[in-house]
């Protein structure tokens, strides 16, 4: 019984995660510091202030403050694709570090279940290249 309520609660809980805000959002008008004034001039980046600013780069998306050192994006769908693959790769790291942890703790028993044999090694491991295996 506390077992189910506890998985209804997590799952409740967790999709709340992906649910849209409720709360309104209060815009408010900032100067960006290291924006020039001069349009003949060129923007200089706020991450590395002795290189120009990428022309893809406007600072229209959160946390953009033109770092892009190797010239790698070069118009804003380049962009927009890049961002969506870095959060993709992010998710799936953040998966990858919450599983390997469960992997070792729940494989004999996940194992059983399914009647195979359990990978994990003797210490209690899951084989990888980190851990010898």
């Amino acid at each position: 019984m506390k077992l189910s309520v506890a998985i209804i609660i997590s799952a409740i809980t967790g999709s709340s995660a992906f649910a849209p805000s409720s709360r309104t959002m209060q815009v408010t008008a900032m100067r960006m510091t290291g924006v020039a004034e001069d349009p003949s001039e060129p923007d200089m980046s706020q991450s590395m202030p002795f290189m120009s600013r990428p022309p893809a780069l406007t600072g229209a998306l959160a946390g953009d403050v033109g770092f892009d050192p190797l010239g790698f994006v070069q118009t804003e769908e380049e962009l927009l694709n890049y961002r969506e693959c870095e959060i993709k790769h992010s998710r799936l790291a953040m998966l990858a570090a919450a599983g390997w942890p469960i992997s070792e703790l729940f494989d004999k028993k996940i194992a059983a279940a399914m009647n195979m044999p359990a990978l994990v090694d003797a210490t209690d491991r899951a084989p990888s290249t980190l851990n010898g295996g």
